[in-house]
């Protein structure tokens, strides 16, 4: 007789998230709901910026005690929430981040014209033209184009330097990570940290640069990242306590 063969069970597959939306006292919010196996209780979290939240829960939790958590959870939501202003402030005469240093957005009124800063009484003003409901995106638009400028020259003098070719680099609007590094040398970053101090731009091509080297977070990948940006922890530090702040703002 032959002896009977083990069969492998199959592995099942992941149910797809649910997603729904949440009223968090009268704030509407996208809540997205994962089940894990390997998970034992349920987890929430607010993403980065405020604007979604994320749930984990163990495979097969009935529903009404997604409810229920979510129900108690009420308070702390909206205490966490209260952080993080609905009011965006881009319009004329808000307020945006360049560089670390606050200007004052001041629309133009004209339909046509370039996104540029200005010194208006000693004090940095960003010019923006066009229908007063765009001004979010030319203000976006014109941080991408100041992200690239400024990635680019930082990326490739810390590239120079260890001495690692650098394929491409783009620039996106990721709420999980500020840049990544691929095997192929392809760096991407978000466009969002052209609003931090130049020392916080500077970490972060640093940290992606590093990655053409250490593809990893071990100790030789941080000694590098500090070797060629020695105010890494101070720069950390800084995207620990505003990094949110930043990932909060809706351009469109």
């Amino acid at each position: 007789m032959f002896p009977l063969l083990k069969t492998r069970p199959k592995a099942r597959k992941p149910a797809p998230p649910e997603t729904r939306t949440l009223d968090v006292a009268g704030r509407l919010m996208p809540l997205t709901i994962k089940q894990h196996d390997q998970a034992t209780r349920i987890t929430l979290r607010i993403e980065p910026g405020g604007r979604a939240l994320r749930m984990t829960v163990p495979r097969g939790l009935a529903a009404r005690e997604v409810n229920a958590f979510l129900d108690r959870h009420q308070g702390w939501l909206l205490t966490k929430l209260a952080k993080f202003s609905t009011d965006t402030g881009l319009r004329d005469g808000g307020k945006i981040l360049l560089r670390g240093v606050s200007h004052r957005i001041a629309h133009t009124g004209s339909l046509r014209g370039l996104t540029e800063v200005v010194s208006v009484d000693g004090s940095p003003v960003l010019r923006v033209s066009g229908m007063p409901e765009h001004v979010g995106r030319r203000i976006a638009a014109f941080l991408k184009k100041e992200a690239r400028a400024d990635l680019e020259r930082l990326a490739a003098a810390h590239a120079a330097t260890i001495q690692a070719p650098i394929r491409s680099i783009s620039m996106k609007d990721t709420r999980s990570r500020w840049g990544s590094c691929s095997s192929e040398g392809n760096l991407s970053f978000s466009w969002r940290i052209v609003m931090a101090p130049p020392s916080v731009i500077d970490y972060l091509a640093a940290h992606e640069v590093a990655h053409l080297k250490e593809m990893n977070h071990g100790p030789r990948f941080w000694a590098l990242c500090k070797k060629l940006c020695p105010g890494m922890e101070e720069a950390k530090s800084w995207l620990k306590r505003h990094g949110s702040q930043l990932h909060a703002l809706d351009f469109d």
